[in-house]
């Protein structure tokens, strides 16, 4: 399945209009994967808000976010525009401090 540029657009204009995004299955108050669930606990213990998608709401989104970042795998985190990463490569960050430093915390 390839997505249109419609939803192309309408990733691109989310990554852009926030300054932390996170493409997850569920929300931050119910993550419904355990990856999504790893990426907001990290998140919530350094910043108060930031944006979320749930992916699970649309198929065109869930799909069309792995299309955008070339990345195969949600959750996916950006900062500032910039793809960060999965659960895995987010984890590392936070561990390195290297997470703190694009948040600015």
């Amino acid at each position: 399945m390839t997505t249109t540029d419609d939803t192309q657009a309408q990733i691109a204009s989310l990554v852009k209009d926030h300054k932390v995004l996170l493409f997850m299955k569920g929300n931050r108050h119910v993550p419904q994967c355990g990856f999504s669930a790893t990426v907001v606990q990290i998140l919530d213990s350094l910043i108060p808000e930031y944006a979320t998608v749930d992916v699970l709401q649309s198929p065109e989104i869930r799909q069309g976010v792995k299309d955008f970042s070339s990345w195969p795998t949600v959750p996916q985190l950006y900062i500032d525009g910039e793809f960060q990463g999965g659960c895995d490569i987010v984890r590392e960050m936070y561990e390195t401090g290297e997470l703190q430093k694009k948040l600015g915390v």
